[in-house]
C-alpha cells in the first residue's frame, strides 16, 4: 500500500486497514519487528482514522514486493490449479458459475502467509492444503451452503499460514489437508 502524499487527511478504508495489518504481520514474520513492536503498530493501525495516522506506522516497514497478487477467474466452467505451481502472496479467485479446485499440496510457497480471496457465486470449491498448513477461514462468508473444514489436531511447525476470505454464494467450500 502506497500512501498518497498529497492527502494525508483522507479517511482510511477497510481494505487499506487490512493491507496495513497484513504488512505489519509480515514484517514481524520476516523478523523486521519484535513482538512488542508488532503489537504497538497493530494497535495504531486499528485506531488510525486517516492516511496521516498510518504513515508513521508503515514508514520503516519493507515495501510489498510487486507481483504478489494474482487473479484467476472464469464466468463459467472450471478453475483448476494443481502440481508444483507458485502461490502468490494474494490469490484472488473469481467464479460466477462453475467449480474451483485448488490443490496446494505440492505448490511452492514463497511467502510465510498467503491470502486466498474467493468470490464464488454458484458452484463449489475444493481446496487441498499442505499437511502442515495453518488455515484461517474467519474472513469467509457463506450463503446457501456451509463450509466443510475440520482443523487437524496439530499442525507441524513451519507450514504456511493460509487465510481464506471472501464470499461463497450458493455452493459449498471443502478444505482438506493433504495426507502426504
Amino acid at each position: 500500500m502506497t500512501l498518497p502524499q498529497e492527502n494525508p487527511a483522507r479517511p482510511v478504508s477497510e481494505d487499506d486497514r487490512n493491507t496495513a495489518v497484513r504488512r505489519v504481520q509480515e514484517a514481524y514474520a520476516e523478523g523486521h519487528l519484535s513482538h512488542d513492536e508488532m503489537d504497538d503498530r497493530l494497535q495504531r493501525v486499528l485506531i488510525a482514522k486517516t492516511y496521516g495516522d498510518l504513515e508513521p506506522v508503515l514508514a520503516s516497514l519493507p515495501e510489498e514486493a510487486a507481483g504478489t497478487t494474482s487473479t484467476i477467474g472464469a464466468l463459467g466452467g472450471r478453475i483448476k490449479r494443481r502440481g508444483a505451481w507458485r502461490v502468490p502472496r494474494t490469490l484472488k479467485v473469481e467464479s460466477a458459475f462453475g467449480s474451483v479446485r485448488l490443490d496446494l499440496s505440492r505448490a511452492v510457497f514463497e511467502h510465510p502467509a498467503v491470502d486466498i480471496d474467493l468470490q464464488v457465486g454458484t458452484g463449489r470449491a475444493k481446496i487441498t492444503v499442505p499437511r502442515d498448513a495453518v488455515v484461517d477461514v474467519d474472513g469467509l462468508h457463506t450463503g446457501w451452503k456451509d463450509l466443510r473444514y475440520k482443523a487437524p489436531r496439530s499442525s507441524g511447525p513451519g507450514g504456511p499460514r493460509i487465510r481464506i476470505s471472501g464470499t461463497m454464494g450458493y455452493g459449498r467450500l471443502k478444505i482438506r489437508h493433504a495426507r502426504r
